[in-house]
């Protein structure tokens, strides 16, 4: 998943597995990351408060029981109904469209209106399980993987009070097929049809003419019953129908593009109304049944977001704890980088935040189409500043450096610093000119895109001091950060570097490494964002895909990514994220959500 300002964020890969006991496994082996973006940092450098136990480790999930799966939802103690939560967030949202979204920040507010096959059960000490959100459970599976089904909960409704059938659920699946779907994850329409973009040619309309896939593929035998019939063993499909376009969207109320402006609610709450880049308020679904819903309360009457505050407006209007702000969060903002130790030093606020470990690596990815040249790639990797990039986001509390493309949760993973960044985390500038002296490449131009938030400024600064030093030239191009996300991931963008953040979507690197740098994946919209195109990547990554022991196969991803920023050197890691969050007084249930690396929203209340 991507984060907020640019996190990386969603993931089209193909993992292959081969029965279901390896959807346990997968829990028990890696953590779940979320193959998405995230908003990247929390606050300063000075004092540590150190963070908790690591809720992205491999111990902390499971899947779940059928028990597991039934509603209601433990009741929060000193809980009540009633009352304004404000969400103050500095990106505006790209999509209200489950079948987009795949940025943290989307990720955490879609929680509230969509609901999908499977969810994560977040529970007070922060495990997470993998049980059926619409379904009964987490899906029961045969043909040794192969083939997955799912039955669908009684009384699930959609805001109008129409019920919610298997059919809304293979149109929301088979929307994902039209060309105009190109932001979300791709896993089950991948798995069900083809790799890369070619599984859209199974149903290239989606389902607007009246065509669908076939029930070999895709069968609704009744209204509560959905088989996938995958082209090879996944057993991590738990994990992939949890993602939020897996859910329903009923035929007559989808309006295509329009969709993202008013999507039909399955949740406890419904959009009531939407100022694209300004606000959105979600009220009430009185439809909406607890008792099928193990996951989401609905204590709050609406949620009142607004976009547009930066880190350090919403840090000092929490900071302050006045009217309406004593019952305001952010479920992406972190605490200013220099207002941390305010923070930290303030202890009315000990109970009212929260320093957290989260599933993502910052980078900087380098356009492949534009820097041809793997010399000049190899010397921006040296030249980049880590150290003064991970400060300038916050220091210790937002993260720690980075020396490898694989979060340190990863299964596999090992603590390989090919560019020296732990020795040298300022950068090793002499090296990088050296390199780019014998490249006969001094003084060359790069344009490098941010966007244009308080940090990211202040990122750019240091990191054309270090490149300039280096022997480059650097053109910074400021983005307006409403619309950074998409720019970036435009294949023809004129940018030679940007900053990108990701997390794996489930425990494994097969959530990281393909949908970053297989080249089939290559598309307006997809997470290659460095346009990487190595036919022997590819090829290697299908050999390893067809790994179906995820403990074998955890160690050959971290070789295949090392070798990935070696040789092809498509990016540089930067630093792995930490999220320092702080809330008003008058809230209740705020809790970390491990998977999104956000503030949960599905407990919250105002006192």
């Amino acid at each position: 998943m991507t984060t907020t300002p640019t996190s990386p964020r969603r993931a089209t890969p193909r993992t292959r597995r081969s029965a279901y006991a390896y959807a346990s496994a997968l829990a028990a082996t890696a953590l779940v990351l979320s193959a998405c973006s995230s908003g990247g940092g929390g606050g300063g450098g000075g004092k540590e408060e150190g963070v908790g136990e690591d809720k992205t480790g491999a111990a902390n999930y499971s899947v779940g029981t059928k028990d597991d799966s039934t509603g209601p939802a433990p009741e929060v103690p000193g809980a009540k109904k009633g009352g304004t939560v404000s969400v103050l967030q500095r990106d505006a949202f790209n999509h209200l469209d489950p079948g987009q979204i795949y940025y943290v920040d989307m990720l955490t507010a879609q929680l509230l209106y969509n609901r999908s096959l499977t969810n994560y059960k977040v529970d007070d000490k922060g495990r997470v399980k993998v049980v059926g959100d619409l379904a009964t459970d987490a899906g029961t599976s045969s043909d040794g993987g192969k083939t997955w089904t799912y039955t669908l909960k009684d009384g699930l409704k959609f805001e109008d009070g129409s019920p919610i059938t298997s059919q809304d659920v293979r149109w929301g699946i088979e929307r994902l097929y039209a060309s105009f779907e190109t932001d979300g994850p791709l896993y089950i329409p991948q798995w069900l049809s083809g790799d890369g973009n070619d599984f859209r040619k199974a149903l290239p309309d989606g389902p607007y003419n009246g065509q669908h896939l076939p029930a070999s593929v895709l069968d609704t035998p009744d209204d509560k019953t959905i088989v996938f019939h995958f082209r090879r063993p996944h057993a991590d499909t738990p994990f992939a129908t949890a993602m939020p376009n897996i859910g329903p969207v009923k035929a007559d109320k989808d309006t295509k593009q329009k969709y993202d402006n008013a999507p039909f609610s399955s949740g406890p709450y419904k959009v009531g109304d939407y100022k694209v880049g300004k606000s959105l308020t979600l009220i009430r679904n009185e439809h909406w049944d607890p008792g099928t819903d193990p996951i989401r309360h609905q204590y709050a009457d609406r949620f009142e977001v607004s976009f547009g505050h930066q880190f350090a407006d919403s840090t000092r209007r929490f900071l302050a704890d006045q009217g309406d702000d004593k019952a305001a969060l952010s479920f992406s903002n972190a605490v200013a980088p220099e207002m941390t130790e305010k923070v930290l030093a303030d202890a009315g606020t000990k109970n009212r935040r929260f320093l957290e470990i989260q599933p993502y690596v910052d980078y900087i990815a380098f356009n492949t189409d534009r820097l041809k040249d793997v010399r000049v790639r190899r010397a921006l990797a040296y030249a980049m500043p880590n150290g003064q990039i991970l400060q300038q986001n916050g220091g210790t509390t937002a993260g720690v450096v980075a020396t490898n493309l694989l979060s340190p949760a990863m299964d596999g993973y090992r603590p390989t610093d090919p560019f020296g960044k732990k020795a040298k985390p300022a950068g090793d500038t002499d090296k990088a000119r050296e390199l780019l002296k014998e490249a006969g490449k001094l003084g060359q131009e790069v344009v490098y895109a941010y966007p244009n938030t308080d940090t990211q400024q202040k990122v750019a600064v240091v990191v054309t001091q270090a490149l300039e030093r280096a022997g480059f030239k650097v053109q910074k191009k400021e983005v307006d950060a409403n619309t950074y996300r998409t720019a970036i991931a435009e294949v023809k963008n004129q940018f030679d570097l940007y900053r990108c953040s990701w997390g794996a979507d489930w425990p494994v690197s097969s959530t990281v490494v393909p949908p970053l740098f297989d080249s089939r994946q290559i598309a307006d919209g997809s997470q290659n964002y460095s346009h990487l195109n190595d036919p022997k990547v590819d090829a290697e990554i299908d050999r390893i895909s067809a790994v179906t022991d995820v403990k074998q196969a955890a160690p050959e991803w971290q070789k295949l990514a090392d070798r990935i920023l070696t040789e092809d050197v498509p990016a540089v890691p930067t630093f792995y994220n930490r999220q320092f969050s702080l809330w008003g007084s008058r809230l209740g249930g705020v809790k970390y959500h491990p998977v999104y690396g956000s503030a949960d929203p599905t407990a919250v209340f105002v006192k």
